[in-house]
């Protein structure tokens, strides 16, 4: 993992904000598209990536339901704001 996310490792996925798990989420794509790394770290990256995406798709998730909450059915998908 790049030296500057060595500190973010440590916390837990669990207790992460959605910026910082995708923070960290950008650094190990750059480091595995980048980066020479061993089987084993390669794989470790690998691993704690999908935490991240999943962490940060609960997250999102539960946005969504606090938009929901107050904004009722009348929220337009950004889809729909494009066209």
């Amino acid at each position: 993992m790049p030296k500057s996310s060595s500190k973010k490792a440590e916390k837990a996925v669990e207790e992460l904000t959605y910026e910082e798990a995708l923070a960290e989420l950008e650094e190990i794509v750059t480091a595995l598209e980048g980066e020479q790394n061993r089987l084993e770290e390669a794989i470790k990256l690998f691993e704690r990536g999908q935490a991240l995406a999943a962490r940060c798709g609960v997250l999102l998730e539960a946005a969504e339901l606090k938009v929901r909450q107050v904004a009722g059915d009348e929220i337009i998908p950004f889809e729909e704001l494009s066209e």
